[in-house]
């Protein structure tokens, strides 16, 4: 367990165009069997490079497809409507998607239906559940009623993972929001936070922090069903997903995500994170669980809102005010709570980014 901080890469230099089929999705027939892009049977052997890949039309399931793609995986998306295939097909057609037809595939299933959890995940070796829930009614308002869709959602995520032969290994996207509120009135300075922090529920409920609240639940229940199912699970805490576009293509999480803003970037926990490394980070975790070196929790960053000109930045590529995060700060730095002692996960994804790009 540890923070994960990656060297510099040059994403530029992988460009690959796709020949996916979108439009022939994965769908289930009457006999419970997947019709695919291509029979996976006839590829190769899946057994080690099938992965299924939920909510992965959002903002980061996608560049989690894509980065999977780029080392060798054989991808299933897994979506909740036609609306999501219409996107990814629309990612397809600009260019955005690197891989080819024979290793990426689509299928629809609901979070409230294990069997169709299940029946999506059959053959995978493994499963990244990237718990992207998005406000259906376009605006900002990730509800307390959103919390508690993204708790069950995990929890039938995870029985259907358990439940799955083929699956192997599981990793939890949650967030940095499910370490950071706790009530930290005992302490005279910001406490530091580790992977062994946990918010509290009640401050959350009490502040409406209702994303928070969310991951929260999501990960707990996670927790609970794997040790009571026996899943080899780990997840990944990240700070504010950032990235090309960000806050157009991730409006619920980013504003949701905000909510509190003044107060972290106050006790200096105000983290954001590259939405292409937290992707990396999530693979090389994966290659790691194979060997037993990854498990547990891994706090995931790369930047640290932590002066009056990051504030302002932050708040101009999302579009607000800058006083919506720093509130009437004076422009004084403020200390780096996040506990750096421990950086296994940074020597997993050096190692995993040596391989992918053969450096030696």
């Amino acid at each position: 367990m540890g923070i994960a901080r990656t060297h510099d890469e040059d994403y530029e230099t992988t460009e690959f165009k796709t020949l996916v089929a979108l439009a022939a999705m994965e769908r289930r027939k009457d006999n419970g069997e997947f019709k695919g892009l291509t029979s996976h049977s006839s590829i190769v052997d899946l057994q080690d490079k099938l992965v299924c890949v939920t909510s992965g039309a959002s903002f980061f399931g996608f560049a989690l497809v894509n980065r999977l793609l780029l080392h060798g995986y054989f991808v299933r998306v897994l979506v909740a409507n036609e609306e999501d295939v219409e996107k990814l097909r629309e990612m397809e057609i600009s260019g955005e998607m690197m891989g080819c037809k024979s290793k990426i595939s689509v299928v629809m299933a609901k979070s409230n239906e294990i069997q169709g959890l299940m029946e999506a995940f059959d053959g995978c070796c493994g499963v990244f559940h990237t718990s992207s829930f998005a406000d259906p009614a376009g605006l900002s308002g990730y509800s307390k009623s959103m919390a508690e869709m993204e708790g069950k959602a995990s929890e039938n995520v995870m029985k259907a993972c358990a439940r799955t032969p083929s699956v192997k290994h599981c990793v939890l996207t949650s967030s940095l929001l499910a370490c950071i509120w706790r009530d930290n009135t005992q302490y005279e300075f910001p406490p530091l936070v580790n992977h062994n922090c946990w918010s509290n529920e009640s401050l959350c409920v009490d502040k409406k922090l209702w994303y928070a609240l969310g991951k929260l639940k999501a990960e707990k229940v996670a927790w609970k069903i794997a040790e009571e199912m026996s899943l080899n699970l780990t997840t990944i805490c990240p700070g504010l997903i950032t990235g090309h576009e960000f806050s157009y293509r991730n409006p619920t999480a980013t504003i949701a995500y905000l909510k509190g803003a003044q107060e972290m970037y106050a006790n200096g926990l105000l983290a954001t994170v590259d939405v292409r490394r937290l992707a990396e980070a999530h693979v090389s975790v994966f290659e790691a669980m194979k060997t037993t070196t990854a498990f547990g929790r891994y706090i995931c960053f790369d930047r640290i809102i932590q002066c009056e000109d990051e504030a302002e930045k932050l708040a101009d590529e999302i579009g607000i005010p800058r006083n919506k995060i720093s509130g009437n700060s004076s422009d004084y730095v403020f200390p780096n709570c996040f506990e750096l002692s421990n950086k296994k996960l940074a020597n997993l994804m050096s190692r995993t980014l040596r391989s992918c790009y053969g450096e030696s």
